[in-house]
């Protein structure tokens, strides 16, 4: 049997190079936008948490940038909390609700469909995360739409 003689990891090691970037830090020009879109339940995988922060970094590199939940991706505009609103239950409970209320804070604007809040989901209006901008049914291709007829960058982030 072979021996292992590197000396095991420890906190602060690297694994990979973090300093070489391949592709140059691409910045918005004036007026361009940016569309994130959401059609995904909210713990069911990395994807909500991550294009969430893709909306942020878009928003910082200058994108006037929106988010679109839809279908089962209202699930991530929700309030929650437990045992009451806003409290953490465990560490990253909060990780959609924070990160959705900084990007607003910076400016971003996140829509979510009224038929998937009550039709599919049972939520009202007032369940939404506040200043999240809730929208009709028919309004999701619209959004989807005007964004592609503004050249936006725009992300689709479906599951099943």
């Amino acid at each position: 049997m072979p021996a292992v003689t590197h000396a095991p990891h420890k906190d602060g090691d690297h694994f990979v190079d973090y300093e070489s970037k391949v592709f140059e830090d691409v910045k918005a020009d004036e007026g361009e936008k940016a569309l994130v879109t959401f059609h995904t339940v909210a713990f069911e995988g990395s994807i909500g948490l991550v294009n969430i922060l893709n909306a942020v970094r878009l928003q910082r590199k200058g994108y006037e940038t929106s988010i679109l939940l839809y279908g089962p991706g209202v699930t991530l505009g929700l309030q929650r909390g437990f045992p009451t609103l806003g409290d953490e239950a465990f560490p990253g409970h909060l990780n959609f609700n924070k990160n959705l209320e900084r990007f607003m804070t910076e400016g971003g604007k996140v829509y979510a469909c009224r038929f998937a809040l009550q039709a599919l989901y049972g939520h009202g209006e007032p369940s939404l995360i506040p200043g999240i901008i809730p929208i009709q049914p028919q309004d999701v291709l619209d959004c989807i739409l005007l964004h592609k007829k503004a050249n936006a960058v725009i992300l689709d982030t479906w599951t099943v």
